[in-house]
């Protein structure tokens, strides 16, 4: 993985393919390359390093780049899986005789047999990568069609893919397929744009077709053939992308991370507009397809997700039980699956996940549907491959996040639990008064959150005293046990510091001999139940040395006394506390980040989308 952009048409091919992927840096590679098939036959060109190193080679060796005759062209940004990031192992990848030419996301899990066996013909490698089986497998098969020849190797093929595939003796056509790993069509007129995200496809149209999985297209400029890997002919809708290149801009800020954190009191008033219900107290979850009976009915949730959206569905976990009498479990998608879970009857399996994608989130919404629950997904990307398949949930509408760490999604995911929280509770145990409170708790979130970013000179200015840090402990309890493990990481993931979260009461056991003055602890100690426990767990940390940030109630002057510096946020409810004290850290990782001149917007080793297991 990770980027794939594919264009077919009269357009400059080259700048068109590489425009696209600097549409996808956010997503975290380590080598680019593309590929031309025009009538003047193949051109490849590969980099180590960041799309602009791309751009230089292509400038110094390929001069007239743009005058290439119509044709269509495959661009890749890879990050490393088979094989270290070297200029042999970028994509796109070609068979020995140059008359293929694929890009590839995903795992070629039988790569290794398929590889041995091709050999054993003749077939000469150049890399270590799995995708270089696959124009090998395209020429073993071809006998004049190419999606005849793409087809017959898909079918060989185990594992997850996303595949864009050009020949030159074919220049009017571009082939796409995919299983488990995305592909997104743009329909557009007289030319033909296709990426693994539609930040790559939005500067050219925002009608879009995503493929399903086992999908093959043959697309030309004024065409799409869509087919299954069975030569089926299929019918795919039209999607309307709801937002503009403008919004995957920086539009003025540092980095996209930083914009995004702004962004977040609109993007949760996105979230909440039109679903809460005064007169009803409740919340208005159309999507969800579930009458009062259901609610009712349903008698267990299972919440699976990864990452970020892991610690959020830890909250829903709390939200479902203590609001509407749900037994809830959190699981971590990727053991979903493998440890084999029990579904009973009345089960609602709840997959969260940014950008819907997710492949081990994916693979345990299929499992649900596999055991015969109901499954609901809460995801931001409309039209992605888990919210089609759960076929019920929530669309945040948080707008595109580029940078690679999620912040305004952590916040409308857990706006989003809160909400379906409330949907049960009113429909089972929940009084009406307390629904208000939770609606009016959830209307006045949006300010509050400017109040944190208010505050953001003072955070920064905290961040920088302990930016030399190498290790940090995270601590909460209650509600603020998540938001402790979500603060730790952002801050590991752009920063690169060691921070851990743990349950406050959980030092004690293990953790606290690692405790000295070199080790900051960030306490979130807010006005929510815990509190005391929480001051009596600072002062174990002060006891050891190490010196104490606390994440406090605005006016809680109590604190002070406690902690060696405080960052201060709004009073809430204990349910949306865990928000604006993350919004705080989110703020206190980048600036951390910034004066240790990391990457912020794509840190090493880390991908956007995770679109393999």
């Amino acid at each position: 993985m990770c980027g794939i952009v594919g264009y077919v048409g009269n357009g400059p091919i080259v700048s068109i393919l590489t425009d696209g992927l600097k549409r996808l840096e956010y997503r975290g590679y380590d080598s680019a390359g593309i590929a031309v098939a025009s009538e003047n036959g193949l051109r490849v060109e590969k980099a180590v390093g960041k799309v602009k190193s791309l751009e230089a080679k292509i400038h110094a060796d390929w001069p007239d780049f743009d005058s290439v005759p119509h044709g269509a062209g495959i661009a890749h940004t890879r990050w490393a899986t088979h094989g270290a990031p070297l200029e042999k192992n970028a994509h796109p990848h070609l068979d020995e005789k140059g008359r293929f030419a694929v890009v590839h996301n995903g795992i070629i899990e039988n790569y290794s047999s398929l590889r041995a066996n091709l050999i054993r013909k003749g077939h000469v490698f150049s890399s270590e990568t799995d995708t270089e089986v696959i124009p090998h497998l395209i020429e073993e098969c071809f006998e004049g069609d190419l999606v005849k020849a793409v087809t017959a190797a898909l079918k060989q093929l185990e594992g997850t893919f996303g595949i864009a595939v050009v020949s030159p003796q074919f220049p009017d056509r571009l082939v796409v397929a995919r299983r488990g790993s995305p592909i997104v069509v743009g329909v557009c007129d007289n030319e033909a744009v296709v990426a693994s995200d539609v930040s790559a496809i939005i500067s050219h149209t925002k009608q879009v077709i995503y493929l399903n999985d086992n999908d093959i297209a043959l697309i030309t400029k004024d065409s799409i053939d869509l087919r299954n890997i069975d030569n089926v002919p299929v019918t795919r809708e039209i999607s309307h992308i709801d937002w503009d290149a403008g919004a995957a801009e920086k539009s003025g800020y540092e980095h996209f991370m930083l914009k995004e954190i702004w962004e977040q009191p609109l993007s949760l008033a996105n979230t909440l507009r039109g679903r809460l219900d005064e007169n009803g107290a409740t919340a208005v979850l159309n999507g969800l397809n579930l009458g009062p009976k259901d609610f009712a009915s349903t008698s267990r949730i299972l919440i699976a997700a990864c990452g970020t959206s892991l610690h959020a569905g830890m909250l829903g976990d709390y939200f479902f039980e203590d609001l509407a009498d749900l037994p809830t479990e959190f699981e971590q998608a990727a053991e979903f699956r493998y440890r084999n879970p029990i579904i009973q009857p009345g089960s609602l399996v709840v997959a969260i996940s940014q950008s819907g994608e997710t492949a081990d989130t994916l693979a345990a919404v299929r499992e649900a549907a596999r055991k015969g629950a109901s499954v609901a997904a809460i995801c931001n990307v409309v039209g992605s491959t888990i919210a089609r398949e759960s076929g019920a949930g929530i669309y945040l509408h948080a707008g595109p996040e580029i940078g690679v760490a999620s912040t305004k999604a952590f916040s409308c995911q857990v706006a989003a639990l809160l909400m379906m929280a409330l949907k049960f509770g009113r429909a089972r145990r929940l009084s009406r008064e307390e629904g208000l409170e939770i609606i009016d708790e959830l209307k006045k979130l949006p300010d509050k959150i400017s109040q944190v970013l208010a505050s953001s000179s003072h955070i920064e200015a905290v961040a920088e005293k302990y930016a030399c840090a190498e290790n940090f402990f995270y601590i909460g309890r209650g509600y603020l046990y998540p938001a402790a493990l979500e603060g730790a990481l952002k801050l590991k993931e752009i920063s690169y510091i060691h921070a851990e979260g743990y349950h406050a009461a959980e030092l004690k056991h293990g953790p606290i001999a690692l405790l000295e003055e070199k080790v900051p602890v960030l306490a979130l100690a807010c006005e929510i139940p815990g509190k005391d426990k929480m001051i009596g767990n600072i002062q174990e940390c002060r006891a050891r040395k190490s010196p104490v940030i606390a994440v406090s109630t605005i006016g809680d002057k109590e604190m002070a006394e406690h902690a060696d510096d405080i960052i201060s946020i709004p009073q809430a409810s204990p349910y949306l506390t865990p928000i604006l004290a993350v919004v705080a850290m989110q703020l206190f990782a980048y600036y951390v980040a910034k004066k240790r001149n990391c990457a912020i917007d794509q840190p090493r080793n880390l991908a956007k989308s995770v679109t393999v297991e």
